[in-house]
């Protein structure tokens, strides 16, 4: 049982909002934009409303996961996880429902602008995405405890977050838009994976059927191992098939930073601090390596 002592009300908001993960919702609007420079069309203010609204549905997932989680009977008082503010009783259900309501509804004010510069498109997957968020951990068949949440998170954080940054911008979308997708998707659901591998004990007690709880820990860490290379691999594709030059590998540079992740995940996967600590790092070097991959892109 993590110590509340001494949190202020600001505080429990922050940890309701759970900063460490906002480099999953900056990532692929760095991405989107740099593939917008490269092909000309770059717009500022389109690209800025992406971020803002990326950033807004982070938060709002952050805040209905810690609802319904709490609702649900999830968060228990052995979670090993980041502080969940419902749980520990610094938060009431009630407020954290209505700050995720005001949450998605600033998403849907920068939704309209959006809307109104990329057409129907933009509305088609900001409503999906909202009703995704909402679905993940709520509802009457939460995605993320039927082994979803992983095609979830790569579908939304990542495909259509670079696609959607970058339509805004170029109001079409190209082969290389969409394969530049895939490397931020792969890395944002590797944030995920670690997560549900420290749960993988908590999340069973509760019947929560996570990916990682199907696959146990060492198909896990496989899946894990698996995503990093998948967004190596696309690197090198797009450079052999002549898509992008060599600047594109620029997030080669980041292979350093994999080792001590791995290290983690295999070894010390029932640790929750040391678990958090690998999921706030994999955070890390998921924007890391999209800031180099967005460099390359622009280079």
């Amino acid at each position: 049982m993590q110590d509340t002592a001494g949190v202020s009300r600001r505080q429990a908001w922050m940890l309701a909002a759970r900063p460490k993960t906002l480099p999953a919702a900056v990532a692929p609007v760095a991405v989107g934009t740099a593939v917008a420079v490269r092909d000309g069309s770059f717009a500022p203010l389109p690209a800025l409303a992406a971020l803002a609204g990326a950033l807004l549905l982070q938060v709002g997932v952050n805040l209905a996961n810690d609802y319904f989680d709490f609702k649900k009977g999830v968060d228990t008082a052995g979670r090993k996880g980041p502080l969940r503010v419902t749980q520990a009783g610094l938060i009431s259900p009630e407020d954290i429902r209505l700050g995720m309501a005001l949450v998605f509804l600033l998403a849907a004010l920068v939704g309209i602008y959006l809307i109104a510069v990329g057409g129907w498109p933009i509305l088609a997957v900001g409503t999906a995405s909202i009703l995704a968020a909402l679905a993940y951990s709520g509802g009457p068949w939460p995605i993320a405890s039927h082994g979803l949440g992983d095609i979830f998170v790569f579908l939304f954080f990542g495909l259509a977050a670079v696609c959607g940054t970058y339509y805004v911008q170029a109001l079409a979308l190209t082969p290389f838009a969409l394969a530049a997708a895939v490397p931020p998707g792969l890395l944002i659901t590797a944030i995920l994976v670690v997560n549900n591998l420290r749960d993988i004990e908590t999340d069973s007690k509760v019947d929560k059927r996570t990916l990682a709880v199907r696959l146990g820990p060492r198909g896990t860490l496989a899946e894990y191992v698996a995503l990093i290379a998948g967004a190596y691999l696309i690197l090198l594709a797009l450079w052999l098939s002549g898509s992008a030059d060599g600047w594109i590998t620029l997030p080669f540079f980041t292979l350093p930073m994999t080792v001590p992740l791995l290290r983690t995940l295999e070894k010390e996967y029932r640790d929750g601090p040391a678990m958090n600590r690998a999921l706030a790092g994999t955070a890390r070097y998921t924007l890391v390596f999209c800031l180099f991959f967005a460099i390359g892109i622009v280079l």
